[in-house]
């Protein structure tokens, strides 16, 4: 048997031809894999779409039109005109105001303040005492929003708990609910929303390591310094986290000030909640209503915006 001559200076080499790929059955497995894996999300994802994307879908295109309830045949597209109409309307921009106010009183400043400074004492104090502050303070953030509005109606009203002690310690009797209708409903979301902020503070603060407290307490610093230096920069991500939740929540309040004020007198308390409510259900116009449904969604929006841009940022 002789073997082939090699080629010559002149020959071209050629490469072998393709030849079929090999079957993978690892690929089909993990075809396979990821479909177990996402058949059972599907029944849920297919509820979310149909009862949450479809409605706000659905939402968006009735604030471009002239929807109302009653006394009309059929609606019509009018592109901006709503919110054209909505920052022209001295009555959407006192609602803008007022909400702002209600939040940053009830929320950045109350609800927060608050909390954080009822987790600093509760692990100071003894264990009767956080059991039944944590009782007191929960118990009315467990209250049905309609139930803790009319418990601070009767408490802030004229012939209310307030004024029955004012005049016990012979001061003068105080009517919060027509003087300052926001100050009333922002103590009172203060008064229902501070144990979720409680919460929160009280697992973040338990988080830090007692080594570094107990290291700067060696080196000389006071409680304000330790405060402000240590504790305050370990727990920055919650505070964000806390301040995200509750601004939302706050922005969305409805039932407590409808159950104390209705947004009044006149228009001093009316929030933008209350503001679409009265121009949807009760003027029937609810393209209008709708439109100043998602300028709040908008609203809402920008501020988790900005609290999840400082959130980026570690400590």
């Amino acid at each position: 048997m002789t073997s082939a001559p090699p080629a010559g200076p002149g020959v071209v080499k050629t490469a072998p031809g393709p030849t079929a790929p090999p079957s993978t059955p690892g690929g089909r497995r993990d075809v396979r894999r990821a479909l177990t894996r996402v058949l059972p999300l599907s029944p849920a994802v297919v509820l979310l779409l149909l009862f949450l994307a479809g409605p706000i879908a659905y939402c968006a295109y009735i604030a471009f039109t002239d929807l109302q309830l009653t006394g009309q045949a059929e609606s019509s597209f009018i592109g901006f005109d709503n919110f054209r109409a909505a920052f022209k309307d001295d009555a959407f921009l006192n609602a803008v105001w007022l909400t702002l106010v209600f939040t940053v009183l009830s929320s950045l400043i109350g609800q927060n303040t608050l909390g954080l400074s009822l987790a600093v004492l509760m692990q100071r104090a003894s264990k009767p005492v956080r059991t039944l502050t944590g009782g007191i303070v929960i118990a009315a953030w467990v209250l049905p929003e309609v139930v803790a509005g009319f418990l601070l109606y009767a408490f802030f009203r004229r012939e209310g708990t307030l004024n029955a002690v004012l005049d016990w310690l012979h001061l003068p009797s105080q009517n919060w609910l027509f003087t300052l209708p926001i100050l009333a409903v922002s103590f009172a979301n203060v008064w229902r929303g501070t144990a979720f902020s409680m919460l929160v503070y009280s697992a973040a603060l338990n988080e830090i390591p007692k080594e570094i407290t107990e290291a700067a307490e060696v080196d000389g610093a006071g409680g304000w310094r330790r405060m402000w230096h240590i504790t305050l920069p370990m727990i920055r991500r919650s505070i964000g986290t806390n301040l995200m939740l509750n601004t939302l929540q706050t922005l969305s309040v409805f039932g407590l000030i409808w159950v104390m004020t209705r947004g009044g007198p006149g228009n001093r308390s009316q929030t933008l909640p209350l503001f679409m409510y009265e121009q949807a259900f009760q003027k029937s116009m609810i393209g209008y209503g709708t439109a100043v449904a998602l300028l709040l969604l908008v609203v809402g929006s920008l501020f988790s915006l900005v609290y999840m841009r400082l959130l980026r940022t570690e400590v």
